[in-house]
């Protein structure tokens, strides 16, 4: 995720962090190369001009050039306007006072809508409400089924009227649908076209004349930079959207979209999709956001991400098993396959402050934990509770039930040994003898 935009900044910073004290020179110089990175990464000129316009005049100054940490107040003065440029902060539903809450939603074919629909309607159901989703896009073909099939994927209730052209009917009966079923959030998933037209607005006008809803939400295709900026303007103009849902954003290497698409329409991002999964869509932060752009990482969403995948029960039971040293290879493979759901790894660690730039040209290949998965399972419960017992023709069985090399499971045992070796000496720590007692926090291991 922008990852060519990053790196050109942090490029910059390095720079300016190498020049020891700060002349007014040194800052126009590296707000000059901010500038061309931004617009590179098909920023609208606007919003560029008038970012680097604000960073200029906050940072050029006697109090900052003469301050003893000038390059990180330089770095903190970009991240808090780059912050201001994305929004105010988190802007979720705004749900009806009485429902059910109507979210209407509109966008382009090939942007992700109806993915989109299913996946908001799984977000909206972890926060405790009754989604209904409704297959009002009555022009594209197989595009009623693709919804049906998500939502029979999710055990999600899906309304459609099969073969009906009449998206404002189809609208209408699932509100009263919602109310006699006790959906208090009804989502349209409406018609997109290839091209923004007269007909398709139309239709989209009348769908929302009929249901009035709540939230109009316009879905786009993140990876397409400026011209997602211009079909998100040409929708306002027709139908006064409160908000966007920027899918593809994991795939988007520059961030075009995302930066400008607020400054310019007045309008928030309200969700992000980042990836295929139907729980691969977040709430969008704006200082999260700038934090990564600049290469600063993302923890609070990393640390979210583990709550949500990791059972309190689970963490409570393997914390135990650490401090007792107990912790054998089933729990191992537990954690594993724990940490698989909540994302690709390489995207996981990159939300670690510092480990972003080490990772750039390091590949995680996700069949290293498929084969890792294998050999585990090849053992018997005794073997992987007590892996000390694994002698020269257990791992030969182990390798051939695997589909590996006697190697490769030397390896996985060696690594497993030092991982233990590592809680051994940690707990050590955190007992202390006694005295210096000091608690130690593993990560993803609560």
């Amino acid at each position: 995720m922008f990852e060519s935009l990053t790196e050109k900044l942090q490029k910059v910073f390095r720079r300016l962090s190498n020049q020891g004290k700060l002349t007014e020179a040194d800052v126009n110089e590296a707000l000059r190369e901010v500038r061309i990175a931004l617009l590179e990464a098909d920023v609208h000129f606007k919003v560029v001009r008038d970012f680097i316009a604000r960073v200029r005049e906050r940072t050029v100054g006697q109090e900052v050039l003469e301050s003893l940490t000038a390059t990180q107040q330089v770095i903190k003065i970009v991240h808090e306007e780059l912050v201001s440029l994305l929004g105010d902060g988190a802007e979720g539903i705004r749900f009806a006072p009485k429902p059910p809450t109507v979210i209407l939603l509109c966008g382009l074919q090939g942007s992700g809508k109806t993915t989109t629909a299913a996946k908001l309607a799984l977000w909206l159901r972890k926060q405790g409400r009754q989604p209904l989703l409704v297959a009002a896009d009555v022009h594209r073909p197989a595009a009623v089924q693709q919804l049906k099939v998500l939502g029979q994927n999710l055990q999600m209730p899906v309304f459609a009227i099969d073969n009906s052209k009449e998206a404002v009917r189809i609208a209408h009966e699932a509100l009263q649908f919602a109310v006699q079923q006790g959906n208090d959030v009804v989502i349209l998933d409406t018609a997109g076209r290839l091209h923004i037209d007269g007909e398709m607005m139309h239709e989209v006008r009348r769908v929302k004349d009929a249901t009035q809803p709540n939230e109009i939400l316009l879905v786009l295709d993140a990876m397409t930079g400026q011209d997602a900026v211009r079909v998100a303007e040409e929708f306002h103009r027709n139908l006064e959207v409160d908000g966007f849902i920027l899918t593809k954003l994991d795939g988007d290497t520059r961030g075009g979209a995302a930066i400008s698409i607020r400054a310019v329409v007045g309008k928030p991002i309200k969700f992000v999709g980042i990836g295929e999964k139907p729980d691969a869509l977040d709430v969008f932060h704006p200082d999260r956001m700038a934090g990564r752009i600049l290469g600063m990482g993302d923890v609070l969403t990393l640390i979210e991400k583990a709550q949500q995948t990791f059972d309190q029960k689970q963490v409570e039971d393997l914390q135990r098993k650490l401090r007792q040293n107990q912790f054998d290879l089933t729990d191992f493979l537990v954690q594993m396959r724990q940490m698989q759901q909540m994302g690709p790894l390489d995207q996981l660690l990159k939300m670690i402050p510092g480990l972003g730039s080490q990772l750039k040209d390091i590949q995680f290949d996700p069949k290293e934990l498929k084969r890792v998965e294998a050999i585990i399972l090849s053992m018997t419960p005794e073997e992987r509770a007590n892996p000390h017992i694994i002698n020269a023709s257990r791992k030969r069985r182990i390798a051939r039930g695997s589909g590996t090399t006697v190697h490769e499971v030397n390896e996985l045992l060696s690594q497993f040994e030092e991982m233990r070796h590592m809680i051994r000496e940690l707990n050590t720590l955190q007992s202390g003898g006694g005295k210096g007692k000091r608690k130690v926090r593993l990560p993803f291991f609560g």
